[in-house]
């Protein structure tokens, strides 16, 4: 079976070329069946080449198609079909789509579950949009029919991953990690059955280790082997702190691991040397070294380069409203939009590399694919009726020719404080940071609106420390409506 890559089912029905039915379909009753997935595509392909999407009611048909597929049942793809839909938003598949299908045809003949194993630190209250790409691509074995363990590492967690860090992370009490985890699995529902699925606290094992027993672990564990991590070494380097506790962290991991005795663990790319050690350890137990799956980081919301993290304040909630969840993805730049579909939807690569082709000649408009790009990520979490809500609400708030006609627009009401400290009443942003790169990338505005006439003013890095008042009187001239314009988000100045 020739099988390209894809979110979708198989060879033909997965190319750009083709939306064909897979090559070797089911038989029911005599007939050729194609499975659900591939008639699913056939289905949405036809309104990704025919349909305006800027118009709602196709945009409402499409997301009623793409997203029963976050609960289709996949169990009618073969093996070679499912670890091609796995590879197809994998950056690391180790040791690679063939191990898969063979790993997954094993326990079929062994006549036990094929297991899957994803883990999630609670060092935060929030899960995000970023912890949702690994979630996405494990809820697909759900729905293959397989095994699925979700763990929460509230034992992990009073170490904190050290993966990317220049610094030993702050220790968490126990009431922090107990506050923190006590909604997640509220947070991850809309990802998981948690009817077939299992939610476990790695505390339920981990707690119980007995020091011969880690002893005897990590006596077959090379020192080197976690000391070849550029992170680890560039601290060092650098004369920054290292624990042993933060070399234990990816043993105590791989102990998840060997509880759950995983024939797959999926996780985002900066966990892969973690993982790894995942492999050794059950190894070390006596078990099969699990399947790794290290799937892209996106960035976040910002478009600085920098990956989605609550630090950096450019994230998206999972528990964000619907509206909120909407304008942030609107307001994310163009280039990001692809990588958002790929990696949040459940698209194949035909169907974005169709879209994609329809951007580039100029018969899609970008503007057009964002916002079914919103709904999509909107519909995940909160349906489609609230998805397509969100989107009447934006387009009523940002298309109208007047601003003045917009309601419910917060207000500034003292203009003597610094813009900085403006934004960050608004909510606008989190951060002085927040503010200044905002401004460097000319997305901070004076909108100055009379009649049908609209006036910008680009405020500078070296402006948002200076009070609103002093602004308005050196750069505005004439009456009008006076706003506040920080990307797509919009204030009336009334003070």
């Amino acid at each position: 079976m020739n099988i390209d890559k894809g979110i979708g089912p198989a060879a033909d029905s997965m190319s750009p070329q083709s939306t064909k039915p897979v090559e070797n379909p089911t038989e029911n009753n005599g007939e050729t069946m194609t499975s659900r997935l591939s008639q699913s595509v056939t289905r949405a392909t036809a309104l990704l080449t025919d349909g305006y999407l800027g118009s709602d009611e196709v945009v409402r048909h499409l997301l009623d198609e793409t997203t029963s597929r976050r609960t289709m049942d996949l169990s009618d793809l073969s093996p070679e079909e499912q670890a091609a839909i796995v590879e197809s938003r994998s950056q690391q598949l180790q040791p690679g789509s063939e191990a898969l299908v063979e790993r997954i045809q094993q326990a079929a003949k062994d006549s036990r579950p094929f297991v899957a194993k994803f883990g999630i630190d609670p060092t935060g209250a929030e899960v995000h949009l970023g912890h949702a790409v690994p979630m996405i691509v494990l809820s697909r074995f759900l729905r293959m029919g397989h095994k699925v363990v979700f763990i929460v590492g509230d034992i992990t967690a009073k170490i904190g991953d050290p993966s990317g860090r220049s610094d030993e992370r702050p220790p968490l009490s126990d009431e922090d990690i107990a506050r923190n985890l006590s909604t997640y699995r509220e947070q991850v529902t809309p990802f998981f059955d948690f009817t077939k699925a299992e939610f476990r606290h790695n505390s339920d094992w981990l707690a119980k280790i007995t020091l011969p027993s880690l002893i005897e672990t990590t006596s077959k564990i090379p020192l080197s082997m976690p000391l070849q991590r550029d992170d680890f070494r560039n601290r060092l380097d650098a004369g920054h702190g290292l624990s042993l506790a933060e070399l234990l962290y990816s043993v105590a991991m791989a102990l998840d691991s060997v509880e759950v005795n995983c024939d797959l663990e999926v996780g985002g790319i900066d966990q892969f040397l973690n993982m790894q050690m995942g492999r050794k350890v059950m190894e070390i137990h006596g078990q099969t070294s699990e399947i790794v799956v290290a799937t892209s980081l996106i960035e976040g919301t910002d478009g600085t380069g920098a990956k989605m993290s609550k630090s950096k304040g450019n994230y998206v909630p999972l528990t964000a409203p619907a509206g909120e969840i909407f304008g942030k993805l609107m307001s994310i730049p163009d280039r990001l939009v692809d990588q958002y579909l790929r990696a949040l939807s459940e698209w194949t690569d035909a169907e974005l590399d169709l879209v994609n082709t329809r951007v580039t000649d100029g018969t899609l408009h970008p503007m057009d694919l964002k916002k079914v790009l919103a709904g999509e990520v909107t519909a995940a979490l909160h349906g489609v009726d609230a998805a397509m809500k969100a989107r009447e609400e934006f387009v009523s708030r940002f298309s109208k020719k007047s601003f003045g006609d917009v309601d419910d627009l917060p207000e500034v009401t003292n203009t003597d404080l610094p813009v900085v400290d403006i934004l960050k009443e608004l909510g606008f942003a989190k951060s002085n940071g927040d503010v200044r790169r905002v401004a460097e990338q000319n997305g901070l505005r004076l909108v100055i609106e009379t009649g049908d006439v609209q006036d910008q003013v680009t405020l500078t890095v070296d402006d948002i420390r200076e009070p609103l008042a002093a602004l308005l009187k050196e750069r505005v001239t004439g009456e009008g409506g006076t706003y506040l314009k920080v990307g797509r988000k919009l204030a009336r100045i009334s003070g």
